[in-house]
C-alpha cells in the first residue's frame, strides 16, 4: 500500500484522512503532522493515525499532501527540501501556490500536483480540481484523482485556470453559505421562526442542487419553471437584478480570482 501522510491536519486534512479511511486505505498506511500537541492526540485517538513530524513523514511517505495554510508553506518546503527525492509524490492543496514554487524550492525532478478542493469534502461532496506540474506523470494524477474520489468529484484542469477555479469553487461554498444566512434572516423578516426560516431554505438549496446535478436542464431553464407571469419569483427576480445581484457576484469572484493569483505571487522572490 502506499503511505500517504497528509501535511497540517485542519479541518481539509481531517476530512482527507477520514475520506481515506473510508474508502479502505489502513491507518497503518496514513500518517498527518500537526503543530499541537492536544490536536494530534485527538485525532489519534479518533482515527487510529500516527501523527509524526514533518521529516518523519518525508522519510516514511510516498505521497505527501500538503494541507497547511498559504502562508505557513515557507517553513514546510524549507524542512522538506533536503529530504524529498523524485520517488516522493508532493500534493499541494494551498490556495493560490503554483506548482513552480515546490518545484523551485525542492530537488530538481519532485513531481508536484496541485489541488483546489473546497470545505464540503467535511461530508464527503467536495469538489476538487488538479492539475500536474512540470514533473508529474499521468500516473502521479491518476494516484491522486483517485484518493480524491473518496472524497467527492473531481476534474482535472490545466493549472493556468486554477486560480478561476480558486474563485469559483474553492471559495464557493461560502457563497451559498452568505446567500442561505441572508434568505433565512429575510424569512424572520417576514415573521418566520429562524428554525423553520432555516429548515425551509436548506431543504430548498439541497433539493435546487440536487435538480441541477440530475437534470440536464440548463439553470436559466430551471430557473424560468418556477417564474410564472405576474407571480412572485418574477417580482423577486425583479429586485434581485435592481439590486445588481448578478453583477455583485461577479465580482465578487473575479475579487477572489485576484486574491488567489496574489497569493502566488507572494512566494514569487
Amino acid at each position: 500500500m502506499t503511505v500517504i501522510a497528509v501535511l497540517g491536519a485542519g479541518k481539509i486534512g481531517e476530512a482527507l484522512l477520514s475520506g481515506l479511511l473510508h474508502g479502505g486505505h489502513r491507518p497503518e498506511d496514513l500518517l498527518f503532522t500537526e503543530r499541537y500537541p492536544a490536536r494530534a492526540a485527538e485525532l489519534t485517538e479518533r482515527y487510529g493515525v500516527r501523527g509524526v513530524e514533518v521529516a518523519d513523514a518525508a522519510k516514511r511517505a510516498d505521497v505527501l499532501v500538503v494541507a497547511v495554510k498559504p502562508q505557513d508553506i515557507d517553513p514546510v518546503l524549507t524542512e522538506l527540501a533536503p529530504l524529498l527525492g523524485t520517488e516522493s509524490l508532493v500534493v499541494s492543496l494551498c490556495a493560490g501556490l503554483p506548482t513552480a514554487l515546490y518545484e523551485r524550492r525542492l530537488a530538481e525532478g519532485v513531481p508536484v500536483v496541485r489541488v483546489m478542493p473546497n470545505t464540503p469534502m467535511l461530508v464527503g461532496a467536495a469538489m476538487s480540481a488538479v492539475s500536474a506540474g512540470r514533473y508529474a506523470t499521468p500516473e502521479h494524477v491518476a494516484l491522486v484523482k483517485d484518493l480524491l474520489a473518496h472524497v467527492g468529484e473531481v476534474v482535472e484542469v490545466p493549472e493556468g485556470q486554477q486560480d478561476a477555479v480558486t474563485a469559483l469553487s474553492g471559495s464557493g461554498p461560502a457563497y451559498f453559505f452568505y446567500l442561505v444566512e441572508a434568505m433565512i434572516d429575510a424569512g424572520i423578516l417576514l415573521g418566520l421562526p429562524r428554525a423553520l426560516a432555516g429548515q425551509l431554505i436548506i431543504q430548498s438549496a439541497v433539493g435546487a442542487a440536487k435538480m441541477l446535478a440530475e437534470s440536464e436542464e440548463h439553470p436559466v431553464l430551471l430557473r424560468e419553471a418556477v417564474t410564472s407571469p405576474a407571480g412572485t419569483t418574477i417580482n423577486a427576480i425583479r429586485e434581485l437584478e435592481k439590486h445588481g445581484v448578478r453583477a455583485a457576484l461577479l465580482a465578487a469572484i473575479e475579487a477572489a480570482r485576484d486574491r488567489s493569483v496574489d497569493l502566488g505571487k507572494a512566494h514569487e522572490g
